[in-house]
């Protein structure tokens, strides 16, 4: 099968579909289909659509390949909320790389539940072998969070702890099935105007799925899979593959503490601050693409 890559933005429909047992997951690809492949990973509720302005500034020196998350978009959307276990979401991303790069090491970048997924994609014992370098956008290592919530109690802690509980408030309502579904679901129709409010976007820039009604209902089983979990008993484990913390100093959602610790586990690990909100992907495109590109760079001039 012959596959074609956008010059721009992502092409309106996938450009392949990658099989991992039941579950087919779109794909999309644009760019240089000679550069270096990077791939990036949406968080909740989006779609790829999520990284349209971001792969339009990569697009002109790397491969740029993006996926529906399983759930979301047109990609397939298992019912049991146990599918939605992170390591299930990292292991299709492992199915896309395999398909779309194989042989290649590939840089990955990740915002919100990306970010989380990217975190547990980076912590296999091979991972070295298939990922170059990890940025990381707005979404925490679980396992590290839970470990440093667990850490000896001081001021410090407490502060950061509280902190990130006052962000989080809203995650407990979506811990309960049916509760927040009526909500989300008037939400959906006015999300761009949400985004306004909540993020200070220009509405006119948010651009989302037709199937975003039910992409947020159905990933609220992300934060029921895998949330308590991971703050109960974490695994933290070492990295070794290069990462990079793009910090969003006014992020809501995801306040710096979820990512204090990250030095212990992570030896090779870069942060850089940008003064964005929570979907820096729409609001700052041109920072985190400049930013992600300069890492690559990097990373590939030390190999």
């Amino acid at each position: 099968m012959t596959i074609t890559t956008s010059v721009g933005p992502f092409p309106a429909t996938a450009t392949r579909t990658v099989h991992r047992g039941d579950v087919e997951l779109a794909v999309y690809e644009c760019g240089n289909p000679e550069g270096v492949p990077i791939l990036l990973i949406h968080g909740w509720p989006d779609t790829h659509l999520l990284w349209s302005r971001v792969a339009g500034l990569l697009g002109g020196r790397h491969r740029v390949i993006a996926f529906d998350n399983r759930g979301a978009g047109s990609s397939s959307a298992p019912e049991a909320v146990e599918a939605y276990r992170i390591e299930e979401l990292a292991a299709d991303v492992r199915a896309v790389i395999a398909a779309v790069a194989p042989g290649e090491r590939v840089h990955v970048l990740g915002h919100d539940w990306g970010s989380v997924i990217g975190w547990e994609l980076v912590a296999a014992t091979d991972a070295a072998s298939v990922i170059a370098s990890f940025t990381s956008v707005s979404g925490p290592n679980l396992d590290f969070l839970g470990a440093y919530l667990r850490g000896p109690l001081t001021s410090a802690r407490l502060r950061g702890a509280l902190t990130q509980a006052v962000a989080s408030a809203y995650t407990v309502a979506f811990q309960i099935p049916k509760l927040p579904d009526p909500g989300l679901r008037v939400l959906a129709s006015r999300w761009p105007r949400f985004l306004a409010f909540f993020d200070g976007l220009d509405p006119a820039l948010v651009e989302t799925a037709p199937t975003l009604r039910t992409d947020m209902v159905n990933n609220l089983k992300l934060y029921r899979a895998n949330i308590r979990t991971h703050l109960r008993h974490p695994r933290p484990r070492p990295i070794e593959v290069p990462v990079q913390l793009i910090v969003a100093t006014g992020d809501r959602a995801v306040r710096p503490v979820v990512n204090a610790e990250a030095d212990r586990w992570v030896p090779h690990l870069s942060r850089v601050e940008i003064p964005a909100r929570h979907w820096s992907p729409i609001s700052h495109p041109a920072e985190l693409a400049r930013h992600t590109a300069a890492f690559i760079a990097r990373v590939d001039a030390a190999r």
